[in-house]
């Protein structure tokens, strides 16, 4: 079983910026605004970032005036390096600019990876934080109540997550979470948490240490 990913203070991420400078008002409307949606950037953007292997994540659009940023943040199963994110930002970036009518003004592009306070809000996040310390709020009125608790993840399907709470399993289905994020820890997880959470695995690396052939 490969070691969970390293907690730390600052989650590993990059970020690349590019500015653009400001363009004619093609792609503007009579207002002055531009003539985008951030569903025409997303199906411009997202291709590139999957071609690059990862998932958009979050594309985020903020204005002021003419100027705009765009900030994608990405993420994949392996997680995301430095020189991924300067690859990725150079060839949005790129595209960008074969779709300038999309943004009608200057631009700075943002390319970062999710910070471990990320909220835990899809099936993918949670599969993501596999056996990882997590904090969690439930909504009020959830059932067995809605005080915050914190538990260590294991399997996550699509309605429902696997939780060992104070040393017990607990399914809690995602529609009663408010609010989760990964907690930082500085030391590996217990042997005993991973043996419940991930018996298999745990076998597997038993059999390992007494036949390393």
């Amino acid at each position: 079983m490969p070691p969970p990913r390293p907690a730390s203070a600052r989650s590993a991420r990059g970020r690349s910026a590019k500015a653009r400078p400001a363009q004619a008002d093609a792609g503007r409307s009579g207002s002055g605004r531009p003539t985008r949606s951030d569903a025409d950037l997303r199906g411009v953007l997202e291709p590139i970032v999957t071609a690059a292997g990862f998932e958009l994540d979050t594309l985020d659009v903020r204005t002021a005036g003419r100027r705009h940023t765009i900030r994608l943040v990405v993420d994949s199963e392996a997680g995301v390096g430095l020189d991924a994110i300067a690859r990725l930002s150079r060839a949005a970036s790129d595209e960008l600019d074969a779709h300038e009518h999309l943004v009608g003004g200057s631009y700075t592009l943002e390319v970062t990876s999710p910070g471990v306070d990320r909220p835990l809000t899809t099936p993918r996040h949670w599969r993501r934080a596999h056996l990882r310390l997590v904090a969690v709020r439930p909504r009020p009125g959830a059932p067995g109540g809605d005080e915050p608790f914190q538990g260590r993840v294991g399997a996550a399907g699509e309605e429902s997550v696997t939780l060992l709470v104070e040393g017990a399993l607990r399914e809690v289905r995602y529609a009663d979470v408010g609010h989760a994020a990964v907690e930082v820890e500085f030391a590996p997880p217990p042997a005993q948490d991973l043996a419940l959470l991930d018996p298999g695995a745990s076998a597997a690396d038993d059999d390992a240490v007494e036949d390393p052939q």
